[in-house]
């Protein structure tokens, strides 16, 4: 079964968390003794209905007393036609990298406006969010229209505003559901309210949407996970490299290069769950014998003689900063694609980002937390990659603070 990756995102209050519920609770993905245990907490909370249907993707219990959710909570749910994974971000600005976290693997977002409010500040931040990493299906969902007593003028309103706003940004496939979600319009099923709206509600949507593939490069990618050497007598020569296809396929018999060495060999043989197959297809978990005995280790790639891979000791990237403490001049970090790791200095700011509406501001050389910038980032050792736009895989990574060993900002490369 087809399976969708999305994310929710909006304004504090603006029913991303009843949305959720909504959806979970209407397509009949909740146990009895979830129901029954929410029904006791909803009356503690003095909601005004029979379900506080927030409390399915709250947080903490700290968290939901604040009446705030700050971490990123995932659900799980499956209806006849497809499989789903909810990520439910925060709304508060401050929380920008747990959006940034949540959204890096979806095939679509979600984005809450509420009818009364129309499009704010938090509205054009995610949605810039979302073009910068390249989600492929926009759905804007403009939710509490019960409490605009259901007025389509007042929704085409809000449509013609955020079109005008999106015009400059690169958002592939933008769609616009009028809902209620404490209500339940157009949430699972049509909306008597809403007659003037003929497409499909929200859950329907999602089940029968053409999921489009985020920027995979059609060349073969293939990053070394773990170098496989059980020197046991039974398996004395055995040498496989383990790690997943970031893109195209390789097949037994290929000829390929290895980088950095950047010798040729051809595939041997091509392992998954502990047979030998013939060809292996995005991101299958494989391990891979090579017919030559190169010295391959963790974070090195083998791709196929005939795609090239860039390489680079000096990055150009777009930098969203993720620590508390702001970006020092000459800290010591760690950058991070995938299974390669090396020694990186941020070695200039070239611009900053305005999250707000996406121009360009004049460089400080400071990125405090949840800040974006364009910089150079200086490499130990040469980085083989795709630019982000090619390939969502080999074109982002992380950096680490080596000292803490912390996540400070996440990235993704620039052409």
């Amino acid at each position: 079964m087809e399976l969708l990756r999305f994310f929710t995102a909006g304004n504090v209050d603006d029913g991303k968390s009843t949305l959720i519920g909504r959806l979970l609770y209407d397509s009949n993905s909740i146990s009895t003794d979830i129901i029954e245990t929410l029904t006791r907490q909803s009356k503690t909370t003095g909601s005004n209905t029979t379900i506080d249907l927030a409390l399915l993707t709250d947080g903490l219990r700290a968290e939901r007393e604040q009446g705030i959710t700050i971490d990123v909570a995932y659900k799980y749910f499956s209806t006849e036609k497809r499989k789903f994974i909810i990520a439910d971000t925060p709304g508060h600005i401050q929380y920008t990298r747990n959006m940034f976290t949540g959204s890096s693997n979806s095939d679509l977002a979600i984005i809450l406006i509420d009818a009364r409010h129309g499009v704010t500040e938090q509205t054009k931040r995610h949605s810039i969010l979302s073009s910068i990493i390249g989600v492929p299906h926009i759905v804007i969902c403009i939710n509490k229209m019960d409490m605009v007593d259901y007025s389509e003028t007042k929704y085409n309103s809000i449509k013609e505003s955020y079109l005008q706003f999106a015009d400059s940004l690169n958002l592939e496939d933008i769609h616009f559901i009028p809902i209620s979600a404490l209500v339940g319009d157009n949430v699972v099923t049509a909306s008597a309210n809403m007659n003037w709206y003929h497409d499909k509600p929200l859950l329907p949507f999602l089940e029968e949407i053409e999921i489009k593939s985020k920027r995979i490069s059609s060349k073969g990618r293939f990053q070394v996970q773990y170098v496989i050497r059980p020197q046991t007598e039974e398996l004395h020569d055995y040498r496989g490299y383990a790690g997943s296809i970031f893109g195209g396929s390789l097949s037994t018999g290929q000829k390929v290069k290895v980088y950095p060495a950047e010798l040729e060999t051809t595939i041997e043989k091509i392992e998954k769950d502990q047979s030998a197959i013939q060809k292996a297809n995005y991101f299958d978990p494989i391990i891979l014998h090579l017919k030559d005995d190169i010295d391959v280790s963790r974070g090195n790639w083998i791709v196929p003689v005939e795609d090239s891979i860039h390489s680079t000791k000096e990055l150009r990237a777009i930098l969203l900063w993720m620590d508390n403490s702001p970006f020092e001049s000459g800290q010591k970090l760690l950058l991070q694609q995938n299974s390669f790791l090396t020694k990186a200095k941020i070695s200039e700011i070239t611009t900053k980002i305005n999250i707000h509406d996406y121009s360009k501001m004049e460089s400080d050389n400071v990125l405090r937390l949840n800040e974006l910038g364009e910089v150079l980032i200086k490499l130990a050792d040469t980085l083989y990659y795709d630019s982000y736009s090619e390939n969502h895989n080999t074109g982002s990574f992380i950096l680490i603070n080596e000292n803490t060993s912390n996540t400070v900002g996440a990235g993704i490369i620039l052409g």
